[in-house]
């Protein structure tokens, strides 16, 4: 059963890269990109609204692509422990609910920039900057579960060696930065110091490089010997 096992897994990892670069792309796209395009305010937003909307659409399809995401995962590194296995996946879980009860928050600040378009008041303004706000906050709350759930995968990674040990290291200090930067945001000033602005950087270099190595490479099969997970000796 090994022959069959060893394509088997290293298919599994490649539907996991392709999840993977979902979640990677979408999130690049409305969590950076359409930000930056957009600026603050909502002028910028009624000046592109198809754009803004194309942002919600991103932010929707990467929270489908991260529910499915830890579960692909599992199939690949739950036999290397389980209990790491299943956190990993509660954790990226739980993210997601918070994630579209944040993003429901730009969806009812769409009727605004029609509003904004014909008359831009200071009801208008302030009622948009609300709906802004509320999205930020439920960010940073989703945002802690997409730094613990790295904690589990990263180290999976580096207990299964099946994929870089580096990438294991930079996931567990990306997990690690994801958490220092949401309790730093509650202690005034952090947001200027330069830690703020690379506390987060090894998890971006971990998830990307994961994502790639997935799906490029896909995943070793496990080498069937005494020293082997049972699941795995079994097969």
């Amino acid at each position: 059963m090994t022959a069959v096992a060893q394509p088997s897994l290293r298919a599994q990892g490649r539907v996991a890269g392709v999840l993977y670069l979902m979640v990677v792309l979408s999130g690049m796209f409305c969590l950076a990109w359409v930000p930056a395009q957009l600026g603050s305010g909502i002028a910028g937003a009624a000046a592109h609204a198809g754009l803004f909307r194309a942002g919600i659409a991103a932010f929707l399809l990467m929270q489908i692509a991260f529910l499915l995401l830890p579960l692909a995962l599992y199939r690949v590194l739950g036999d290397v422990d389980r209990s790491a296995a299943m956190l990993m996946v509660v954790l990226a879980t739980v993210s997601v609910p918070i994630g579209l009860v944040a993003v429901s928050h730009r969806i009812d600040a769409l009727p605004l920039l029609h509003d904004a378009t014909v008359n831009v008041s200071g009801a208008v303004e302030a009622a948009f900057a609300l709906c802004i706000q509320q999205y930020r906050t439920g960010l940073r709350l989703a945002s802690l579960f997409w730094g613990l759930w790295l904690l589990p995968f990263g180290w999976l990674v580096l207990r299964s060696a099946r994929l870089p040990r580096v990438l294991g290291v930079l996931l567990l200090l990306g997990g690690l930065g994801y958490v220092v930067q949401v309790f730093g945001s509650l202690v005034p000033g952090f947001a200027d110091t330069a830690l703020s602005n690379y506390v987060t950087l090894p998890a971006a270099l971990g998830e990307i490089g994961s994502a790639l190595w997935l799906l490029v490479m896909g995943v070793p099969a496990p080498v069937s010997n005494g020293n082997a997970p049972h699941s795995i000796a079994k097969a």
